[in-house]
């Protein structure tokens, strides 16, 4: 393992901004992974810095396949992960909507172009990634629909799911949308949660990672477990709405399956307690998302879940 700082730029009041990679062997640029990019990532931190010690362990152990170099980047935004804010501190714009970047342009831009130039040259890139709204997932990987994806090699994950994502104008600022364009094999891989730490979790995500390695032929490793991945489209989601703001009691979990009409979550009233929403699923499907704030807004969708897959790796 070889570490080096792979972007710095100079800070007037304060140490220098850096961005830390750990390399695994040499040669072919085969494959990148980044952890955090948003302060709140802490997750995505972690998940990073437990494949640095299981690739650490691998490369000395000589289970890494000779010619192929490996470079994990566990957080792109320091700044933002040392004052706990998601998103640049000064002005509240995200790295993650910045791709490919500026090199002269505002600080992110600089980051993110700075960043891009390493990374954007390596055959295949794993982004460890967050929505942008806070809550518990269920596991997959996502992949935008540029015309580039390969859904094939997105099974090799073993995750759960693995979901096509239709790209919106601002989706196209983003890291995983532009690997893809710059002929990358781009995977986006979400675990349970963002802000906090579910090992559990983690240690799937990680091993998840190994998998597919051992499958692109970067790794001399069996990785046991995995599932056989349902193949979803993005629009294949049923979005479920607070029709009052509130407190929210979720009755069902991730990952559960559920009936038309079954109870998923009451919202009672914030000063009084009362009940104000009894929320329903409009149709059978999957818990894929539940919504996890401390109060719940109108209009705001809860709960997500996903219609029943009709294809399987």
């Amino acid at each position: 393992m070889k570490e080096e700082t792979i972007f710095r730029i100079e800070g007037l009041y304060r140490d220098d901004f850096r961005v830390r990679g750990f390399f695994f062997g040499e040669g072919e640029k085969a494959l990148c992974v980044t952890g955090s990019t948003r302060g709140n990532e802490m997750q995505q931190l972690y998940c990073a810095s437990q494949l640095i010690q299981k690739l650490r362990r691998l490369e000395e152990a000589g289970r890494l396949v000779p010619g192929k170099q490996i470079l994990v980047l566990p957080c792109l935004n320091p700044y933002s992960i040392n004052v706990k804010k998601r998103f640049w501190p000064i002005d509240n714009t995200d790295i993650n909507r910045m791709f490919p970047g500026y090199e002269e342009g505002e600080t992110t831009q600089r980051i993110a172009g700075g960043v891009f130039n390493i990374i954007r040259d390596y055959a295949m890139g794993i982004q460890l990634a967050s929505f942008y709204m806070p809550g518990i997932f269920v596991p997959h990987i996502r992949m935008m629909k540029t015309g580039f994806e390969d859904v094939e090699l997105a099974c090799r994950f073993g995750m759960p799911y693995v979901i096509l994502h239709h790209p919106r104008p601002f989706d196209t600022a983003t890291l995983n949308y532009n690997w893809q364009i710059w002929n990358t094999k781009a995977f986006s891989l979400y675990t349970t949660v963002t802000a906090e730490i579910d090992r559990k979790s983690a240690a799937d995500a990680v091993d998840a990672i190994l998998r597919f390695m051992s499958a692109a032929g970067l790794l001399n490793a069996d990785i046991p477990g995995g599932f056989v991945s349902r193949v979803m489209d993005g629009e294949d989601t049923v979005p479920v709405r607070a029709a009052d703001a509130g407190f929210m009691e979720a009755k069902v979990t991730v990952g559960e399956h559920v009936t038309a009409g079954q109870t998923l979550a009451f919202i009672t009233d914030s000063y009084t307690g009362e009940l104000r929403q009894e929320l329903t699923a409009p149709e059978a499907g999957i818990v894929g998302f539940i919504y996890d704030a401390a109060m719940v807004y109108q209009d705001t969708a809860v709960i997500k879940l996903l219609r029943d897959p009709e294809a399987y790796c």
